[in-house]
This record gives structure tokens, sequence and C-alpha cells, in this order.
């Protein structure tokens, strides 16, 4: 796994870096080499946060994690990809590496035990979409008091957008590239 590191407001050891890289190893066994991890260190308000961020084929598995340590940062951060493939092994076993759930691995009971989620679409909705300014997507966002809002971006000369609220504050914009 080739693994990037990204520093925002902090500064970071060699130590922690080689405990990151020894912590990724563990993912593979899904990946095999051919997967790229970002981790992604920052302090805010005496909270350490680690997001890693793995691409393998096209499919992404992003996990964060918040603690006052920031050792214990990577290994939940990395803990919660792992359990993110174990719930979904059974749909993702086709797209990764074809013996990365061959090898016995230990498997938490609780894990083992639920039954496959189904990914049930209960509600379509049809939508008319507009052309308008991202200023003008948020102000329909709240008034409608949404998460986010899809829209056509009159200043990206039509690209599909999404707008959205983030936990930290703020708000987010997603563009298409088409």
């Amino acid at each position: 796994m080739n693994v990037k590191f990204v520093e925002r407001k902090v500064k970071v050891s060699e130590e922690l870096k080689a405990y990151t890289v020894k912590k990724c190893e563990k993912l593979d066994r899904y990946f095999g080499q051919e997967a790229d991890a970002q981790v992604t260190y920052s302090i805010l308000r005496g909270q350490h946060t680690v997001e890693i961020t793995v691409t393998h084929k096209n499919m992404y598995f992003r996990a964060e994690e918040q603690t006052s340590d920031m050792y214990a940062s990577v290994d939940g951060a990395v803990d919660s990809i792992d359990r993110q493939i174990q719930k979904n092994k059974t749909r993702l076993s086709k797209r990764m590496r074809q013996d990365s759930f061959a090898k016995a691995m230990p498997i938490s009971p609780v894990v083992e035990d639920e039954p496959d989620e189904e990914f049930e679409v209960v509600r379509v909705k049809e939508l008319d979409v507009k052309p308008m300014t991202v200023e003008d997507a948020i102000m329909q966002m709240n008034l409608l008091s949404h998460e986010f809002f899809f829209f056509i971006n009159s200043d990206e000369n039509g690209k599909y957008c999404v707008v959205y609220r983030r936990k930290s504050g703020g708000y987010g914009m997603l563009i298409s590239k088409e």
C-alpha cells in the first residue's frame, strides 16, 4: 500500500508515520500493493484527528477518528475501515483481491451475526433541477431545512452540483466533472 501523509497545523514525528504505515499494512490483505492511502493529521481544540482515505480500483474507503492521542486516533481509523470492509464483505469480495477473505481472519461475533444489509431504495423523488448560483442554492437548502441541495450551477457552465452542510460548520460543494 502506498501511503501519503498530509499534516494540517501539526508536525508529526517519523515514529508516528512509521506506526501509521505499519497499521495501514493490516489492510493489505484486502487490497494488496495496488491501493493508495492518504493519511491526514490535524489537531483542533486539543483533539488529535486522523483521517484515512484508501483508494482501490475506483472505490474509496474513508474513516476519521478523533481522540486525545494521535496513536489512538490512527488505531481507531484503521479499525473503522476494517469494520467497513467486514460489514460489506460479500459485496466487496468481487471487487477486491480474490483471496482477501479466504484467510482465517479474526472477526468479532457482532459482525459475524449481522445479516447482510440490503441497499433498499425506500423513496424516489423527481426534481426540477434549475440553474442557480451557489448562494441561491445554499439559501434554498436553508429554507427547506435540508442537509444538502442538488442544483445546476450557473457559475460553473451548467455543471451539476450539490451543496451540503458540514458537521464542523460551513458548507461544502460537490461539482460534477462533466
